[in-house]
């Protein structure tokens, strides 16, 4: 059986990428991650949110048009991952992208990302997903 707290977590996470995927970041900031103690682990850009949330402002500012289809979202305790496809532009493949948060409570403290671009001529005929 789900724990409410659990299925709370999940939703918390999909509901963060989709509100800084739609440009809603600072009200998805304030309402989902603890900024002050928490830290995610992106080598593009420096250490804390708060660089972080400025990085997905400027994203968003390039790609204001981005979609992302979840896919599948798992929880092991305190951690979250949601996977997902990022379309950055239409027409585009896009990217197969993986979020794993770590929770205290109800905040996100930790913010792990990946992604991988999604080729056209993929050997592959079973897809990214």
């Amino acid at each position: 059986m789900v724990s409410v707290h659990t299925q709370t977590q999940k939703q918390s996470a999909v509901e963060f990428l989709k509100m800084v995927i739609s440009g809603d970041i600072d009200d998805a900031y304030a309402r989902y991650v603890n900024v002050r103690d928490g830290r995610h682990h992106n080598p593009f850009f420096r250490a804390g949110f708060p660089a972080l949330k400025q990085a997905m402002m400027e994203d968003h500012g390039q790609y204001p048009n981005k979609r992302l289809v979840v896919k599948n979202v798992l929880q092991d305790g305190d951690l979250v991952a949601v996977h997902s496809h990022l379309i950055l532009n239409e027409g585009m493949k896009g990217m197969s992208t993986m979020h794993l948060f770590r929770f205290d409570g109800d905040k996100i403290v930790e913010l792990w990302d990946f992604g991988q671009e999604i080729p056209n001529d993929s050997p592959n005929v079973d897809g990214a997903f």
